[in-house]
């Protein structure tokens, strides 16, 4: 018996009339890496849904460097497949979206896990409300029992979408859902550059920072087949959105920074100059609390050292005295280290002059020590986030320098 041809077994596998030869309102996209098992199926559904939908479209199938059927199955339904070289998710995705032909993209999962029959509401929404981005959410929508793992439901995906709704002023409530349709107009003045899993958290913030229209429907989940091994990585890849969503707001931790230093360093020298002190019962600016002064003072200093590394690379606007900072002239950064480097020699020279005057006994000054460490801490650790960065800042700009003008 020959093999049957799988573009025939149903009658929706083939494009309908209404595409063939006329320009697509919507892309459905599909990133693809050796999804055999499902392909076939959620093309099918989405094609079905479409047509009852009365919408003109096509599908594209972006493959990933599938070894297994997945090309043939996509070609053999009609679908235009678009090899991507590049591995990853976002890669793939940013690849279809790019060869679309129509004004609006919808992408999701070729793992039967999203409910495809919801295609059409999701586009009619789009273009209802004029949105730039449409998002089909799970959270808001019917969980099949056993088709998200806990972790995912309970912990990654409302975390992350607070954490972004906090700082970029959202109000979504599924940031992770990978079933989405976008405008391709203005999805291509964001500037999406992710390649891995991020690229579904840097389309959300880049979306917001742009002030573009996000709306929502009720969608849900599904389990897949159970044959089928998932490409997601929790931890690495719940790493990699966090990551990036930390990256897009420097300001958050040079403010922070800013803060924590500040206060604890008038806080310590409160400390430094008034001594132990009882104030309504309560024991302050003792050993404990110039203890706590200084750890709030260094992570407050790393926080804004953090701060300052990321605007080398992010297009925000930093305060006026973070700018003055990343853009320090190199000869009063030499003085600076150098001034550093100083006051802890003489610092530690005092400190082993008056402990070898005293016999090398115990000095009993702690609060004083205490207090030089942290200043002398906090001012060490500036200078070296200086030169830190000052040396990131003249790396970057030895490789721009050295890459060929057709690179």
């Amino acid at each position: 018996m020959g093999h049957s041809n799988p573009a025939h077994e149903h009658p929706s596998d083939l494009p309908s009339e209404s595409v063939v030869g006329a320009s697509p309102e919507l892309t459905f996209l599909f990133p693809c890496l050796n999804e055999e098992i499902t392909l076939a199926t959620c093309i099918r559904k989405v094609r079905t849904c479409l047509e009852t939908a009365g919408v003109c479209h096509e599908i594209i199938v972006a493959d990933n460097g599938s070894t297994d059927r997945s090309r043939e199955i996509a070609t053999a339904l009609g679908c235009r497949v678009v090899p991507v070289s590049e591995k990853g998710y976002g890669a793939a995705l940013r690849a279809g979206i790019d060869a679309a032909a129509a004004p609006y993209v919808m992408f999701a999962d070729s793992d039967d896990t999203y409910l495809y029959e919801h295609a059409g509401a999701l586009y009619s929404t789009a273009k209802q409300e004029a949105a730039g981005m449409a998002i089909a959410s799970r959270m808001i929508g019917v969980i099949e029992p056993g088709s998200m793992p806990f972790l995912h439901k309970h912990l990654g995906t409302p975390v992350l979408t607070t954490l972004i709704n906090v700082l970029f002023r959202g109000r979504l409530t599924d940031c992770n859902s990978g079933f989405r349709c976008v405008r391709r107009e203005e999805y291509l003045r964001w500037g999406i550059r992710s390649s891995g899993m991020e690229f579904a958290s840097e389309l959300l913030i880049k979306a917001l920072k742009a002030e573009t229209k996000i709306v929502e429907i009720p969608s849900g989940l599904k389990c897949g087949p159970p044959e089928r091994q998932a490409h997601l990585r929790t931890w690495r890849d719940g790493m990699r959105h966090l990551l990036f969503i930390l990256s897009e707001k420097p300001a958050v931790f040079e403010k922070t920074g800013i803060f924590l230093t500040i206060l604890a360093t008038l806080l310590q020298a409160c400390a430094a100059i008034l001594g132990p002190m009882s104030v309504a019962g309560l024991h302050i600016f003792d050993l404990h609390s110039q203890s706590l002064f200084l750890i709030a003072g260094v992570i407050g200093a790393q926080f804004y050292i953090f701060a300052c590394s990321l605007y080398l690379v992010s297009p925000d606007r930093p305060q006026s005295l973070t700018r003055r900072l990343i853009h320090l002239d190199e000869g009063v950064l030499f003085f600076c280290l150098l001034g550093t480097l100083a006051a802890c020699g003489v610092t530690v020279g005092a400190l082993v002059w008056f402990w070898a005057a005293s016999g090398f006994r115990g000095l009993h000054q702690a609060n004083q020590l205490i207090a030089a460490a942290h200043f002398l801490g906090l001012a060490f650790i500036g200078a070296l986030g200086l030169l830190s960065i000052h040396t990131l800042k003249k790396a970057r700009r030895t490789v721009a320098q050295s890459v060929p003008p057709s690179a």
